[in-house]
């Protein structure tokens, strides 16, 4: 199965300009964490030597007259997600992998799209122009990835059959990894994935972990990590003017409740419950505060999130009194309930297989699984055992 990778590079740098499009954005870094443990987030491409993750500080010193931002998380999730609801509405198979970079492929639409480029320019339809999205088509995330990376703005490139000699011309940087696993590779010489894809995979491995193989692996074009589609969502929209004004944090709590009833109203017959909820205010001085709020399992129930959504507010008093008030409530298939058992050892169970499906529907795949007896009889290793996912 071809994957195709859809990559927006410097996609908080490019949200930052939709918000302020008079910002210098040619010598702007992004900055986030915590305290003064911050790192580079996003860059201007235009400053070399900085790479994503690097410390604050080192990007400092190369560059000391650099504008820094603090990264607004909220904003680039808002975007991407937005983004990856219009892509939806063209495929099903769709995998968000971090703001900026997306998954798909054809598979089962060769009906509605008869080639790659058909499908490309519907993709291409979803996505703002601003945002240069590139294409990319491999037979894994990886070397779909890569081609993205090279392909001009606007277009796709197509690694047709072994894409291990494409792959092993590009450069070590290119690797998911961390930059001091980058500069490490740098240390001993190592340039491209050609010449780490020469290397005994026990001699990365020695060196590097059990990161070593995976490297490995990717240099040499192995990339057997599936697609796991997003879940369908839908998105309610909500908003109100306060007369008189207020910085009440019941009176914001008792408008929230109502706009909670309304959506719920609506998404409860559909089998729908609320992921996230974006409340946002606005001051009287002009001040916008925004937050998103993830639910552990999909809410279906009033009183529930509104707890949830009290407790984050609590934590974040608003700069001056509130003249209006929103919230976008993010909706996906909700799991159905069961009862519990009286038993103590049994309701631990329960509650840790819960979590396991919780788990399993956020990321779309079974990813904890259990070793269980097959043939142990059999001569051959490989058939004595298997891995069966834990809910199976």
């Amino acid at each position: 199965m071809n994957i195709t990778c859809i990559l927006m590079p410097n996609f908080a740098l490019k949200c930052e300009q939709l918000k302020n499009p008079q910002m210098a954005a040619a010598n702007t870094v992004i900055a986030g964490g915590t305290g003064s443990r911050k790192c580079v987030f996003n860059h201007a491409p235009d400053l070399r030597g900085l790479e994503n993750g690097m410390p604050l500080e080192q990007a400092l010193g190369l560059y000391g007259d650099i504008d820094v931002l603090d990264a607004d998380l909220a904003l680039y999730h808002s975007l991407f997600n937005t983004i990856l609801d219009r892509l939806q509405a063209k495929t099903p198979l769709l995998e968000g992998a971090g703001p900026g970079t997306v998954y798909t492929c054809m598979q089962g639409m060769q009906l509605i799209y008869p080639d790659e480029e058909a499908f490309i320019n519907a993709l291409k339809e979803a996505i703002p122009p601003v945002f240069e999205a590139r294409f990319g088509i491999a037979g894994g995330k990886f070397p779909a990835l890569l081609a993205a990376s090279v392909s001009p703005p606007g277009q796709f490139k197509s690694l047709a059959g072994n894409s291990s000699s494409f792959i092993q011309n590009m450069p070590c940087s290119c690797l998911p990894v961390s930059p001091k696993i980058k500069a490490r590779l740098a240390a001993f010489g190592l340039k491209t994935l050609g010449q780490l894809a020469r290397l005994e995979p026990g001699a990365l491995g020695s060196q590097f972990g059990p990161e070593g193989r995976r490297i490995w692996e990717l240099a040499n074009g192995q990339d057997s990590e599936t697609l796991n589609p997003r879940p369908s969502r839908e998105i309610i929209e909500e908003s109100m003017e306060l007369d008189p004004v207020t910085i009440s944090l019941d009176i914001l709590l008792l408008c929230l409740e109502g706009m909670l009833n309304r959506a719920l109203a609506t998404l409860l017959p559909r089998g729908m419950g609320i992921i996230c909820a974006d409340i946002w205010t606005r001051t009287t001085n002009g001040q916008h505060c925004r937050k998103s709020i993830h639910f552990k399992q999909a809410a279906t129930g009033t009183r529930a999130a509104l707890a949830r959504i009290k407790s984050v507010l609590e934590a974040c008093p608003q700069p001056g009194p509130v003249e209006e008030l929103g919230m976008m409530a993010t909706a996906s298939s909700c799991l159905s309930g069961r009862q519990k058992s009286l038993l103590p050892e049994i309701r631990s169970k329960d509650n840790f297989l819960s979590e396991m499906r919780q788990l399993e529907f956020k990321l779309g795949s079974p990813k904890v699984f259990k070793f269980k007896e097959v043939e142990p009889w059999s001569r051959i290793p490989e058939r004595r055992h298997v891995l069966s996912p834990l809910n199976g």
